[in-house]
């Protein structure tokens, strides 16, 4: 089974420290990309749940929305144990790609909000 459509726009949610630490390297790695040979993301429709999934309890985020089409390196979309399809990045994210870095926050009931 392949994915539906290609998102032009793919979203990565980071801890904010390693963000700082990829504009000192000029690029951002996760450490998916060692482990799993990739780096998870999201369409804009999954990222809050995926947060709420993986992220609960966390202040420390950051949301990375990536210009695909600018990335030097594969993104392929890949199915999870749901059926659903989540884009991977396969390499390291060129800093250039980043639209916007944007925060990732809670509500008064601990739910993750984004402004898009």
């Amino acid at each position: 089974m392949k994915a539906e459509r290609f998102e032009p726009l793919i979203y990565h949610i980071a801890f904010s420290e390693d963000w700082y630490l990829a504009l000192d390297n000029g690029e951002y790695t996760a450490d998916s990309l060692m482990s799993e040979g990739f780096i998870h993301c999201s369409t804009r429709e999954q990222v809050l749940r995926t947060a709420e999934a993986f992220f609960k309890g966390r202040k420390d985020l950051v949301l990375l929305e990536i210009a695909a089409d600018r990335l030097p390196v594969e993104v392929r979309y890949e199915p999870a144990a749901n059926g659903e399809f989540f884009p991977h990045i396969y390499g390291s994210v060129a800093l250039p790609a980043v639209e916007r870095v944007l925060p990732l926050r809670t509500d008064a009931e601990e739910r993750f909000v984004c402004e898009f």
